[in-house]
């Protein structure tokens, strides 16, 4: 083999993984921000990571290489969650359908014990493979300017939430669905009534309703605003007497039924 071309075959091995309540990948977001639920890197023992950490709790952010390990394979066209309504090359986008299943997820320290790092703000699934940490540098990775063409094609949303909707989501936080505030962040900040990327649909002329998991929200729009007016439950009263059970939800459904908001 010639000495100037590298072996095509790169082994990786994890250095630990990512606990976090965000299971499914419409969980996880778009891209890593305050929204999302946090998380820990369970670094693995018996490697001298712990010396490898010495310095990092001086890091208020920190980059995390890890596997896209619930992706088995890649697209060479993908379509953005965001900007256009045609697809793009696969290289030109974040998506997690890559050749190789390597994402990449800028992210806040909380805290660090022992093996544990603690984190904020990561779009990154439960159980995903941890492949290298190194930190965040302001003066080399910052480039607030320069963003990618198809980017700047969609308009942000500011998303607010009712009265009602709030103590709803107050009380299914409480109640273990952790979340559903993030989700609806995330869906409804870029094309909140895009049908063809997302699961939403229309009410009516002026209300529309987004689903997640058993749970659906209704919600409005009016100039760059939406106001997400109540949460409801995606059960049926027939369903909710029916035993069968998927989601082992059920009975989270049944009390959110008799509280008021």
């Amino acid at each position: 083999m010639d000495e100037t071309v590298a072996n095509p075959k790169i082994e990786l091995t994890p250095i630990g993984y990512f606990k976090s309540s965000q299971v499914h990948p419409y969980e996880a977001g778009r891209q890593p921000d305050s929204h999302h639920a946090e998380g820990v890197i369970e670094l693995l023992g018996g490697q001298n990571f712990e010396q490898a950490l010495t310095g990092l709790e001086g890091c208020k952010k920190i980059w995390v290489i890890f596997a896209f390990h619930r992706n088995d394979h890649w697209n060479p066209m993908v379509l953005p969650p965001r900007g256009r309504n045609t697809k793009i090359g696969v290289f030109a986008t974040r998506s997690p359908y890559r050749p190789n299943p390597v994402g990449m997820s800028c992210v806040d320290v909380v805290s660090i014990e022992k093996l544990s790092i603690t984190v904020a703000g990561a779009d990154i699934l439960d159980g995903s493979p941890i492949l290298d940490i190194k930190p965040y540098v302001a003066y080399a990775d910052s480039f607030p300017e320069v963003e990618p063409e198809w980017l700047n094609e969609a308009e942000k949303h500011n998303v607010e939430f009712s009265v009602a909707a709030e103590k709803a989501l107050v009380y299914l936080q409480a109640m273990g669905v952790e979340n559903l505030r993030g989700f609806l962040q995330h869906q409804l900040e870029f094309e909140p009534t895009n049908g063809k990327k997302k699961r939403v649909k229309a009410l009516s002329e002026s209300e529309f309703i987004i689903a997640y998991r058993t749970w659906r929200a209704v919600f409005t729009v009016k100039d760059q605003t939406v106001n997400v007016l109540r949460i409801e439950s995606g059960y049926s009263s027939k369903d909710l007497k029916n035993s069968d059970d998927t989601y082992q939800d059920k009975e989270i459904h049944r009390e959110f039924l008799k509280q008021t908001f």
